[in-house]
């Protein structure tokens, strides 16, 4: 039996779709279809249920399934076992947010660099929900960013945790007093993109909290909200791991206020599947670089992650005793 029919068996049981199946393994969707057709008359089962956009495993595909991946990880895993990894070549897919570009990233990029050095890296900047969006999709191989990503074929790896402060520019001097909700919310709030878990913390944060409406102003670029935050436009709750020119600059500075913040948690995930000793090779090197990071700096500023990956560590707004 063709291991190469088997590995387009198993990319199309996860993608459910002919033309992401073909993109994927670099073949056209003739070639797929051809391969799947073979395979059903030599197991003499139908191992997809054809729609007009997806298909969908059988039973006895399902079944087959099982087989079929465990045969072609062997493959993988005994070529990966051969390979001198100097000697890597192609694309690896990766999706990462702003807050990691600007913290340890470059050091993760150097040390993929280092150990691939033929390796090309194809780099998307974006929020979370858009990574995990084209995650989903196929589209990228692995995700940098800080929500764990459900699915059967899906791994999570903790990364670090941020600490997240309140910063206001030093020119509006409020670092010397301990701030109330009430006090924050007197001035214009910038945050992460819409619907972002950090946004959404603000809204159950400020709700109820505060006798007016807050208006809280949403940006996509972290770059945007530390200039705005340094021009003194207003205040924002950002992690200081990611501002630290900022703040050892003095343009802006750390808040004190009555109520604790959340960590924002940093999660790699990736897909498995035949590719994935590649994939988790460069996972295990974003958490040995994250952490590094973290064991470089204080703990208000970044910290080793919790054993497991967070569902969501926005849900609840922490508050002292």
């Amino acid at each position: 039996m063709n291991l190469r029919f088997l590995e387009t068996f198993v990319w199309l049981a996860k993608l459910r779709n002919f033309r992401l199946t073909a993109e994927k393994i670099h073949t056209t969707q003739a070639a797929v279809s051809s391969r799947i057709a073979t395979l059903e008359q030599e197991l003499g089962v139908r191992l997809f249920d054809r729609g007009d956009r997806e298909v969908t495993l059988t039973l006895e595909g399902s079944k087959a399934l099982v087989y079929a991946d465990r045969l072609v990880r062997t493959m993988h895993d005994m070529l990966e076992s051969m390979k001198d990894r100097a000697l890597y070549t192609g694309v690896v897919r990766i999706g990462v947010i702003e807050s990691i570009i600007h913290s340890w990233f470059p050091e993760l990029m150097a040390r993929i660099h280092r150990t691939y050095p033929q390796l090309e890296v194809e780099l998307a900047g974006d929020t979370t929900i858009r990574l995990i969006e084209q995650f989903s999709k196929g589209n990228l191989d692995l995700i940098l960013q800080t929500d764990a990503v459900l699915g059967a074929d899906v791994q999570n790896m903790p990364l670090c945790d941020f600490p997240m402060r309140w910063v206001g520019a030093t020119g509006l001097n409020l670092h010397g007093d301990v701030l109330t909700l009430s006090d924050i919310a007197t001035f214009p709030i910038l945050s992460f993109s819409r619907n972002s878990g950090p946004h959404r913390f603000l809204e159950r944060l400020f709700d109820g909290s505060v006798g007016k409406q807050v208006h809280i102003n949403c940006m996509t670029s972290v770059s945007a909200m530390a200039r705005l935050v340094a021009d003194g436009f207003g205040l924002a709750m950002i992690p200081p791991a990611i501002i630290q020119r900022e703040l050892a600059n003095g343009d802006v500075q750390l808040l004190k206020i009555d109520t604790e913040m959340p960590n924002m948690s940093l999660v790699c995930s990736y897909r498995s599947g035949p590719e994935t000793p590649l994939f988790q090779q460069i996972a295990v090197a974003a958490q040995q670089t994250a952490q590094e990071f973290a064991r470089g700096l204080d703990g208000d500023v970044a910290r080793m992650p919790t054993s497991d990956v967070a569902a969501d560590p926005w849900t609840i707004a922490t508050r002292p005793d």
